[in-house]
């Protein structure tokens, strides 16, 4: 590392066609640059950096699209690829802020790279975001120094008027600062913790493409959907009218970024994926790449949504079957009515739609946002079905379940197909009894993969036949299908 002709042959001698051991080498490469930092004049120290981070680019792109496939991975490959990302992208964040570190210090060689203060600092949020988005994939607690250090950056660009000025961040990716803080902003504190690993990661790729339109402001003009506290650096909060504003704000607005929203959203409306989306390869279904788009174009309004129902405190023991597989054997067609393998949970509070649990760390298993859930509460005949839609941790690590509950009630019912009445039943599904429901609706859970928006069923519930005509997907998880089916009672009175 003593000089740039040395450093440029220990990269050359690393592997190309193999981006695990070249992001391997490489993150080894990037660690030892921060250890012998001070042995080196700080431009220096930068420039090296500058030299092994953008050949690491095109490997952690690749490893990324590895990562975040829509395929499931097997575990084994999970935990190879996080962690080797994980690791990365701390070496880079750590590196990078070693240098801003010495040039706050005026360390030797400081002001040579004065005109390269904006890069470095997109290069540091461009490494803290990779941390969170790992740690996003697995819920995990974000160590609140990462907050510290984005605040850091971006105080170090704001004080040399390096926030709007278009930044070549690696070959082919421009940007600036307040885009690339913006971004981080708006994707942490809109999708994290609401969305699923893979849905959060196609969501942050769309506000990269999209970025150009939003915009930070050192005051609140009415416009700002989010916050951040460079003073108290701490994950992003909603910008709420009337809070206590102070210097140390900055306010991020999306009104520029609307209308590109919903001129992406008519583009896929048409089942086509514009080309200007960087996915880094990945080939995603247009149809969910839509759905995240309408959620984000839901969650960055103003004012944001209120709450429909209330919440109570309540303490509450409930049995939990995480699966629909778990969930058919508990209903009245099932295979098992034994609860002998299922989880005790304990909610917190309670509205109209939904509960929050709290669990230890080593109590959850396999629950994940999306999962399907079978509940259970004491005193409780009937087994009901839910959807977990957030989790986050606390500071000792207990992980928060936010729970939507879909049906107090699920009712095993075989179901036919009602074209080709001589093939046998075509699979068991779960009735969801919705209490009031007047819509002449069925919502229906199904196995994955199951729902065919051209094939009729055939339903017995309560000794009644019905023709379900099939109306939409709901939602698809990763063992479910939950669907709307137009429900109409068959007159099945044998003929004189």
């Amino acid at each position: 590392m003593a000089d740039m002709k040395s450093a440029q042959a220990l990269l050359d001698d690393i592997p190309k066609n193999d981006s695990f051991r070249a992001l391997q080498e490489i993150g080894d490469c990037v660690e030892a640059i921060r250890e012998q930092a001070d042995s080196f004049r700080l431009d220096h120290e930068w420039a090296v950096l500058r030299l092994f981070d953008q050949a690491a680019q095109v490997h952690l792109r690749k490893l990324l699209h590895d990562y975040f496939a829509p395929q499931t991975l097997s575990q084994f490959q999970e935990n190879r690829l996080w962690t080797l990302l994980d690791t990365y992208f701390t070496h880079s964040d750590s590196c990078h802020f070693d240098v801003l570190t010495r040039y706050r210090a005026g360390a030797k060689g400081a002001a040579s790279i004065k005109a390269d203060i904006p890069l470095l600092c997109a290069r540091g949020i461009h490494a803290i975001t990779g941390q969170l988005k790992l740690a996003a994939a697995r819920y995990a607690m974000v160590d609140p120094a990462l907050w510290r250090r984005l605040a850091a950056y971006y105080a170090l660009a704001e004080v040399h008027d390096g926030m709007d000025a278009p930044l070549l961040l690696y070959p082919g990716v421009v940007t600036s600062v307040a885009q690339s803080f913006g971004v981080l902003v708006l994707w942490y504190g809109s999708s994290v913790g609401s969305l699923s690993p893979l849905h959060s990661h196609i969501a942050e790729r769309l506000l990269v493409a999209l970025g150009g339109g939003i915009r930070v402001a050192r005051t609140d003009d009415g416009a700002g959907l989010f916050a951040f506290d460079l003073a108290q650096p701490t994950p992003p909060m909603r910008a709420t009218a009337g809070a206590t504003a102070h210097p140390a704000l900055r306010f991020v607005g999306v009104q520029g970024l609307r209308q590109p929203l919903a001129d992406l959203l008519k583009t896929l409306d048409k089942g086509i994926l514009p080309d200007g989306l960087n996915f880094y390869g990945a080939k995603y279904e247009v149809e969910q790449v839509r759905d995240i788009a309408q959620r984000l174009s839901q969650s960055l309004t103003l004012p944001p949504p209120a709450r429909r129902n209330p919440r109570r405190k309540i303490k509450v023991n409930l049995k939990v079957a995480n699966g629909f597989s778990r969930m058919l054997e508990r209903s009245d067609l099932g295979l098992s009515f034994g609860a002998e393998d299922c989880e005790q949970w304990e909610v917190e509070d309670i509205s109209a739609t939904g509960f929050r649990s709290v669990l230890p760390a080593a109590r959850v298993n396999g629950v994940r946002i999306g999962s399907l859930l079978g509940c259970q509460p004491e005193g409780v005949a009937q087994w009901g079905a839910c959807v977990v839609r957030r989790l986050s941790r606390d500071p000792e690590g207990n992980l928060h379940i936010g729970i939507e509950m879909l049906s107090p009630r699920i009712v095993g019912v075989p179901l036919l197909d009602a074209v080709n009445s001589d093939i046998p039943n075509v699979q068991i599904g779960m009735y969801l009894n919705r209490p009031n429901d007047g819509s002449g609706e069925a919502w229906l859970l199904m196995k994955q993969d199951a729902f065919v928006g051209s094939r009729s069923l055939k339903m017995q519930l309560d000794d009644k036949e019905y023709l379900l005509l099939p109306l939409a997907l709901v939602e698809q998880g990763e063992d479910y299908d939950l669907a709307r089916y137009r429900m109409m009672e068959q007159d099945t009175r044998s003929e004189d």
